[in-house]
């Protein structure tokens, strides 16, 4: 049996709306972003869902939170591999100040995408199998969801302009047994309206995540 997991991406932070590079830096949300979070369990009470699962920085916790109010559903549980990318001492800083202090774009600190990945695409399976055949929000973060959406659907879109704003949903069957999953059609209703609340796409906030590993 397969599991259906839809990735939410949190709302708007300060430093979201200032393009301050966040990682594993723990930023709340602002107003803004709770009413995104809130529109996206709008979106969502139209189906069943059985848990809602978060990464425990709370700009993600919160909004799983949100959602899983609108769900009727406990407060999320959180899962330490759905934390955001840690870009090590980048965090804090503007692209400007980044280009200033790294030119050659060799950030200390930065977690690799295949680490990235890996601790992810575990946590992710782990889910998978706890909840099978069941149907589970997870909130989570910007780079988590394009790392996932580039390794299960290489060539859907571009890398880094694939939208993934403040808010937006997007689905994935996991087949537990195979412990892989593969990217539901963007054709999903949920997924087209989802991109609404966010008024940015993650690459505008987050410059690193053009570069290289």
């Amino acid at each position: 049996m397969t599991t259906l997991l839809y990735l939410v991406r949190h709302g708007e932070t300060d430093w979201n709306k200032q393009r301050r590079i966040q990682g594993s830096t723990d930023i709340p949300l602002n107003g803004t972003g709770r009413r995104q979070a809130a529109a996206a369990g709008a979106l969502l009470v139209r189906r069943r869902f059985d848990a809602v699962l978060a990464s425990p920085l709370s700009r993600a916790f919160e909004t799983g939170a949100i959602i899983a109010s609108r769900l009727g559903l406990p407060t999320p549980s959180t899962d330490d591999g759905l934390v955001e990318r840690s870009y090590g001492e980048a965090e804090g800083l503007t692209d400007v100040e980044i280009r200033e202090r790294f030119p050659d774009g060799s950030v200390p600190g930065r977690e690799s995408r295949s680490a990235l990945l890996a601790r992810v695409l575990e946590s992710l399976g782990e889910i998978a199998i706890r909840f099978d055949a069941g149907a589970v929000v997870v909130a989570t973060h910007g780079a988590v969801i394009r790392a996932v959406v580039n390794e299960l659907a290489p060539g859907t879109a571009d890398s880094f302009t694939t939208p993934i704003r403040n808010g937006s949903i997007h689905s994935f069957r996991w087949d537990p047994e195979r412990f892989r999953g593969e990217l539901v059609r963007f054709d999903d209703p949920i997924e087209d309206q989802s991109e609404a609340p966010g008024r940015y796409e993650f690459a505008y906030q987050n410059p690193l995540e053009a570069e290289g590993d």
